[in-house]
C-alpha cells in the first residue's frame, strides 16, 4: 500500500512541479469509405463522419482532465491522407477539402486536425500533385488544417522531384499573407508514420483501424529532474534514472488513452513516448540535456547526450505500455523548447549542429525559422539532408522551417500559443540549385532489400 501511496505522491508532484501534461489526445479516423467521384458529395460525407465520431472528443478529454487532475493539452483529429480520398473524383478542389476539415474541426472543437496529406515517396498521382499544388493556399485559408507530405522511405528512396516541389510549396506558402503560422503547420516527411498523434504530421494510415485514439505523452521537465537528482551519477545510472521517469509518464498517458478510448467507444491506440517541450520555463528538452553536464545545447557532447535520453526515454516507455508507437524519442523544436531558443539567440546551436541531432531525436529541423529569402533550393537541400539522414537510418526525419518574410536575422518571430518564438537563423550561403535541379530519386540503400 506504501508503494501505491508513494507513486500516487510522486505523479502528484510531477504534475504541480515539473509541468507533467498529457500533450495531446488525437482521434485517428478513416475517411476511405467517404471517396465519391462526386467531389461534393465525399466532403459532405467526410464532414458527417469525422463530427459525428469525434463529437464527444473535447468532453470526454475534459472529464478525464477533471477526474485526474492530470493537465490534456491538446484535443486533435488525425484523418486518412486526404490524397487518397479525394483522389476518386477527377474535378476534386483540395482547398475545399482543407476547408471543410477546417469546418469540422472547429464544430467540434479540436485544436488541430492532421491528414492534408500526400505520400509521394515512390512517386506522386495526379491527386497528389494537385493537393500539393493546394497547400498554400489551404494551409494560409484555414486556421486548425496541418499538412504533411512523405518524399522518402528506407524502402524506396527520396523522391527528389517531390523534394523540390516542396522546397517551393514552402517559399510560396511563407510569401502568402498569414504564411507564417501557414508554414508552421506544413511538415515534410521520410519514413513518415501512420499512428503519430503529433501535429503538424499527423495523418491517420491506410493501415490503422476504422477509428482509434492515440496519446502523445510530454514530461521534459520530469526528465530534468530526474537528472539533477544524481549531479555526480555515471551515464550507465543515468540511464538508468531516465527510464524509470519515462515509464511513470508512459503509465500515465496509457490510463488517460484506455479511459478515453473507453468512454467514446472506440479503439486505443498507442502512446507516443515523445518528450514534447513547450516555451515556458522548466518544460525544456534543452535543459534536461544540460543537466547532464553541458554548459550550453550545441556544446560538443550534445548529440550523445540527445542519443543517451531518447534511448532510455524509449526504453523505460515500452517497458510501461506495449501499445508503444508514433515517433517515440526526443523533439527539439526551436521555437517550442524555452532552452532552445536561448541557445538559438546566443548562437551556440546552429542549423548545422541542430541536423546532426536529429540522426539522434524523434523527428527533425522542427519549427525554425530562417530567413524569408532563402532560395526555395536551399529550402529543398535542408529537405534532402534530413531524408538522407533518415533514410540511411531507418528513423523517421522531417523538416518544418518558416522562412520569415521581412524579418532580419536574429530577430524573434512570434508563432503564438504552443508554437512558441525563435530567432531567424541564418542558413549557408551557398547554392543548392544545380544539385536540385537533377531530379529523379535518390536510390533505397541497399541494406532494405531484406526480404
Amino acid at each position: 500500500m506504501l508503494h501505491n501511496v508513494n507513486e500516487i505522491l510522486d505523479t502528484v508532484n510531477m504534475i504541480a512541479q515539473d509541468k507533467l501534461d498529457i500533450r495531446t489526445v488525437t482521434m485517428g479516423i478513416s475517411l476511405l469509405d467517404c471517396a465519391d467521384s462526386d467531389d461534393a458529395k465525399a466532403r459532405a460525407r467526410a464532414y458527417e463522419k469525422i463530427t459525428r465520431l469525434a463529437a464527444n472528443l473535447v468532453e470526454t478529454a475534459q472529464s478525464i482532465e477533471a477526474e485526474l487532475g492530470i493537465p490534456i493539452i491538446n484535443k486533435r483529429i488525425s484523418v486518412t491522407p486526404i490524397a487518397l480520398v479525394a483522389g476518386a473524383s477527377e474535378k476534386a478542389d483540395y482547398v475545399e477539402w482543407a476547408r471543410m476539415l477546417d469546418s469540422a474541426a472547429k464544430a467540434v472543437g479540436v485544436d488541430f486536425v492532421g491528414g492534408f496529406s500526400a505520400l509521394v515517396e515512390k512517386g506522386a498521382t495526379t491527386s497528389d500533385q494537385r493537393l500539393i499544388d493546394a497547400i498554400p493556399e489551404a494551409l494560409t485559408s484555414t486556421d486548425v488544417v496541418c499538412s504533411s507530405v512523405n518524399i522518402g522511405s528506407s524502402r524506396a528512396g527520396i523522391n527528389m522531384d517531390a523534394v523540390k516541389r516542396m522546397g517551393e510549396v514552402i517559399a510560396e506558402t511563407a510569401h502568402r499573407p498569414g504564411g507564417l503560422l501557414g508554414a508552421a503547420k506544413l511538415v515534410v516527411f521520410a519514413n513518415s508514420v501512420g499512428d503519430n498523434p503529433f501535429m503538424a504530421g499527423a495523418f491517420h494510415g491506410v493501415e490503422m483501424p476504422e477509428c482509434v485514439v492515440s496519446v502523445g505523452v510530454s514530461g521534459p521537465g520530469v526528465i530534468k529532474r530526474a537528472i539533477d537528482s544524481v549531479p555526480e551519477a555515471s551515464f550507465n545510472e543515468l540511464a538508468e534514472i531516465v527510464k524509470k521517469a519515462a515509464f511513470k509518464v508512459t503509465r500515465t498517458g496509457e490510463i488517460v488513452g484506455r479511459m478515453a478510448a473507453k468512454r467514446l467507444g472506440v479503439q486505443f491506440g498507442i502512446v507516443d513516448l515523445s518528450l514534447a517541450p513547450t516555451a515556458e520555463v522548466g518544460d525544456s528538452v534543452a535543459r534536461a540535456l544540460e543537466a547532464m553536464g553541458l554548459e550550453r545545447i550545441g556544446a560538443h557532447g550534445t548529440t550523445a547526450a540527445l542519443a543517451l535520453l531518447n534511448d532510455a526515454v524509449k526504453k523505460g516507455g515500452l517497458m510501461a505500455c506495449s501499445q508503444v508507437g508514433g515517433l517515440s524519442g526526443s523533439f527539439i523544436p526551436v521555437s517550442e523548447d524555452e532552452g532552445m531558443i536561448e541557445a538559438a539567440r546566443l548562437g551556440a546551436i546552429t542549423v548545422s549542429k541542430l541536423e546532426a541531432m536529429t540522426a539522434i531525436c524523434s523527428v527533425g529541423l522542427d519549427m525554425i525559422a530562417i530567413p524569408g529569402e532563402t532560395p526555395a533550393a536551399s529550402i529543398a537541400g535542408m529537405i534532402a539532408d534530413e531524408a538522407a539522414i533518415g533514410v540511411m537510418n531507418s528513423k523517421t526525419t522531417a523538416v518544418r522551417v518558416i522562412p520569415a518574410v521581412g524579418v532580419p536575422k536574429g530577430e524573434m518571430v512570434e508563432f503564438g500559443g504552443l508554437l512558441g518564438q525563435a530567432p531567424v537563423m541564418d542558413v549557408s550561403p551557398y547554392s543548392s540549385e544545380a544539385f536540385i535541379a537533377r531530379g529523379g530519386a535518390i536510390p533505397a540503400p541497399l541494406h532494405q532489400f531484406k526480404n
